[in-house]
């Protein structure tokens, strides 16, 4: 019974499956060209993701990212050290996992980036650090950081953005 069902219904469709009445007929067939393809789409001019050129520019080149390209490279840059716990390029937030440094094993360090603006801009950055200390316990123990370690991450990610922003109008 569902199998005549289901040919019937294919039988009711396919003198439909030969036409598509909603094409411009004036399009059919027609080579797009350079120049000559149409900007109309569904999604707009920027497309799904909406990477229009002007916000390609304010982003630094960021086709689908978020965030501004040149923080986010330059973050990565930054802490490519520390092992990555997690990265959300759309959201703009880099967590990395616990970092130990071979040279003070008794010691060790996590960081979270926030990218808050499309734009390369110092205020579009924002650096949280985390330390802890092993005490005889084996148990580890968070210890205050100066402020001058977040600000100190900030500037280095700030710096290397710009030497890729640098390196980018270069070419």
């Amino acid at each position: 019974m569902g199998g005549c069902l289901l040919a019937l219904t294919l039988a009711a469709c396919e003198s439909d499956l030969g036409t598509d009445s909603t094409f411009p007929t004036s399009r059919r067939g027609e080579v797009y060209q350079t120049g000559n393809v149409p900007t109309d789409t569904i999604f707009g001019e920027g497309g799904l993701f909406g990477s229009s050129k002007s916000l390609q520019d304010d982003a630094g080149g960021g086709g689908g990212l978020g965030v501004n390209a040149y923080l986010w490279r330059a973050s990565l840059d930054t802490l490519s050290f520390m092992p990555l716990s997690s990265a959300d390029p759309f959201g703009g937030v880099i967590i990395t996992d616990w970092y130990t440094s071979p040279d003070s094993p008794n010691e060790r360090f996590k960081v979270t980036v926030y990218i808050l603006d499309r734009r390369l801009r110092a205020d579009g950055l924002r650096v949280t650090a985390f330390k802890q200390n092993l005490d005889v316990n084996n148990q580890w123990i968070p210890v205050t950081l100066s402020p001058s370690v977040t600000t100190d991450v900030e500037n280095a990610i700030l710096a290397r953005a710009r030497e890729l922003r640098v390196a980018r109008e270069g070419e």
